[in-house]
């Protein structure tokens, strides 16, 4: 993607389900666990890149001796900064002695993180505050086991205010105001009531203290207790957590919009945000990893019992696209041919651009996710070109051989135009410096256009500001020459903001938007502006589940292309010589290449839950109102 958007958490659970000495006799390693768990959270890395953090538990440890273990960091080189420090404590009593490492006994009482439990995270904030404090996982702590719990989660939530507002009346006093600590205080105050019950329950029958704390454990229904919790939970959500004594559970919101996989066998259970990811660090088949239902836990007790308890009910299932087209490992199998099959369908539409001149016409893609769409797009190009050659054939009345030759020769011509040679870093405070170091982050393949002769096609996976675009691709690109430059986004048009984890809140940023504004303008239509403020004011305030989305109306009086053409405009430098054109994706297009992930309110303003119409129609507020703020 040329635009810079934040991305997505991940989340990686493992359960060891056969004691530790197991591990170390079948894979000669005290750390198999562990580096398992670095696997996942590596092969997500994708997702979360300013932090990461991981907390074990270990069971049947002495009274007295710690049983949680959490270690995080904001390193923009976190996962192997973590092991690498969590790989110390077993160093240290190798040194001491090399036979410390074959005793189970003696790691899990002497070394951190010799564990049967594990959650791995990793974060990407989407909002402004950093430092350990706001990484996952969170920990709730407390003396008996099992009110102890720790929570990491790729989730926002669009009713935090409800959820805030629930924990202050029931009398607590939350130590700050995010979705994370909101969630892991909600679901922890329903687990202290889950525990109170049994206490009370088994204290009735006669029960030790002692006794009842192994009772607790036993008995505690995890379902139940999210259950209780979630019941107003509005957001997109794939929610872990430990529990002290040994409990674990992977939450899955009820449209499914985050994802969530597990696989397990008679060794292991394991879960993570991407299927790839499993796949690869536990080396199974893809047949074999299942996915979270929407509305479900997976929950893991501490005897090892497996299961996978509704929790909600199931609301239509509207899986995030956007995360297909983006943010999700491409090397997934339904990943890869989604993406081909964007670039694909997009086809036809690119060729009407250029006017199926393909002698005149190079072909590329901005660097790098969008390669996948751009490999299908090549073959879309291949199969016109295959049509076109037959009937050439078929017409060809006194041919020679020259004639047939130069037909079998006809191909597209797929060329690597813009390169990216790094991630610059924007250590300059000015907006001209910046702008300026951000001008060089793509270069071009020089050579290959003709100039003044060939247009010069290249596909992105989506195009959110447009910012990225004017400051620096079309001017770069302009250089080679061009009589033309069609720009292909495989994404429909990003008109509206996300919140359920992606970190697109403000409308004004959208370049679509701005698109729709300017041409309301221009057509003497600029009342409708005013119109759809006073409708967001007017339902500002009421029930989230009455709330809708009036933003809709910017867009209704012009067409998908006429807000292309207009972006074409916004978009291009003002000393560029080629003629520009963008090219969207159509929403239809997206459906058909992505028929398992519906959900597409970023496009169509379709939000799953109520609260997206809420934070859609303040985001518009904030926008007339000029504040330069979230909206969620």
């Amino acid at each position: 993607m040329s635009d810079p958007i934040k991305h997505e958490c991940g989340i990686a659970l493992i359960r060891l389900l056969k004691p530790l000495d197991y591990y170390i006799q079948k894979y000669g390693t005290s750390t198999y666990g562990l580096d398992k768990l670095y696997l996942l959270m590596e092969k997500q890395r994708n997702r979360g890149q300013d932090g990461a953090g991981v907390g074990t538990i270990k069971f049947d440890v002495k009274a007295g001796k710690n049983y949680i273990d959490r270690l995080r960091s904001t390193s923009s080189d976190a996962i192997p900064e973590l092991f690498k420090e969590i790989h110390k404590g077993f160093n240290a009593a190798y040194e001491a002695s090399p036979s410390n490492l074959s005793n189970a006994d003696y790691l899990k009482e002497n070394v951190k993180f010799a564990a049967e439990l594990m959650l791995g995270h990793l974060r990407y904030a989407t909002h402004s505050d950093s430092g350990t404090k706001y990484l996952h996982p969170r920990q709730r702590s407390n003396n008996w086991k099992s009110r102890n719990l720790l929570v990491a989660g790729n989730f926002n939530m669009t009713n935090n205010d409800e959820l805030f507002d629930f924990m202050v009346d029931i009398g607590q006093h939350p130590k700050d105001t995010t979705d994370t600590v909101t969630v892991m205080e909600k679901i922890g105050h329903f687990l202290d009531v889950a525990n109170q019950e049994l206490f009370d329950k088994f204290k009735a029958d006669g029960h030790s203290h002692k006794t009842i704390s192994n009772l607790i454990a036993d008995q505690l229904d995890v379902a139940e207790v999210l259950r209780r919790a979630a019941r107003d939970f509005d957001g997109g959500f794939a929610m872990a957590g430990l529990i002290g004594h040994g409990d674990a559970f992977v939450y899955r919101d009820p449209s499914g919009i985050r994802p969530a996989f597990y696989y397990q066998n008679d060794e292991f259970l394991v879960a993570a945000s991407e299927r790839p990811a499993i796949q690869t660090a536990m080396n199974v088949k893809v047949h074999e990893i299942k996915e979270i239902d929407p509305g479900k836990a997976l929950i893991v007790k501490r005897n090892g019992r497996i299961s996978h308890e509704q929790i909600i009910d199931a609301l239509p299932q509207k899986s995030c696209s956007f995360e297909r087209i983006y943010f999700s490992r491409g090397t997934d199998k339904d990943i890869y041919q989604e993406r081909k099959n964007l670039g694909r369908y997009i086809t036809p539409k690119v060729l009407e651009s250029v006017n199926h001149d393909f002698e005149h016409t190079v072909f590329s893609f901005i660097p790098n996710t969008a390669e996948t769409s751009f490999y299908g797009m090549s073959e879309g190009l291949e199969e016109t070109l295959t049509e076109i050659k037959k009937e050439k054939l078929l017409n060809l009345e006194n041919w020679e051989e020259e004639d047939v030759e130069n037909i079998l020769n006809m191909k597209a011509r797929i060329e690597k135009i813009p390169i990216k040679d790094a991630k610059l870093r924007t250590f300059i405070s000015s907006d001209d410096g910046r702008n300026e170091l951000v001008s060089h982050v793509y270069d071009t393949t020089y050579g290959v256009i003709r100039r003044g002769v060939d247009s010069l096609v290249v596909i992105d996976d989506s195009i959110v500001r447009g910012t990225t675009l004017k400051k620096s691709i079309l001017s770069i690109l302009n250089r080679l020459g061009p009589k033309k430059i069609v720009v292909v986004s495989s994404a429909p048009q990003i008109r509206y903001p996300d919140c359920y984890g992606i970190d697109m809140s403000k409308l004004g940023d959208f370049v679509a938007f701005k698109a729709a504004i300017q041409l309301l303008k221009e057509n003497y239509k600029s009342s409708l502006i005013e119109e759809v403020y006073r409708a967001c004011k007017a339902q500002e305030f009421i029930p989230k589940e009455n709330v809708e989305n009036v933003v809709k109306r910017i867009y209704e009086p012009f067409t998908a292309d006429q807000i292309s053409q207009k972006i074409s405009e916004i978009v291009k430098p003002e000393t560029m010589d080629a003629e520009v054109e963008i090219i969207y994706q159509s929403v239809e297009n997206l459906h058909k290449a992505c028929p398992n992930h519906l959900g597409d309110w970023y496009f169509t303003g379709n939000y799953p839950t109520p609260g997206g119409n809420k934070v859609v129609n303040k985001s518009f507020i904030n926008y007339y109102e000029r504040k330069n703020e979230r909206s969620y």
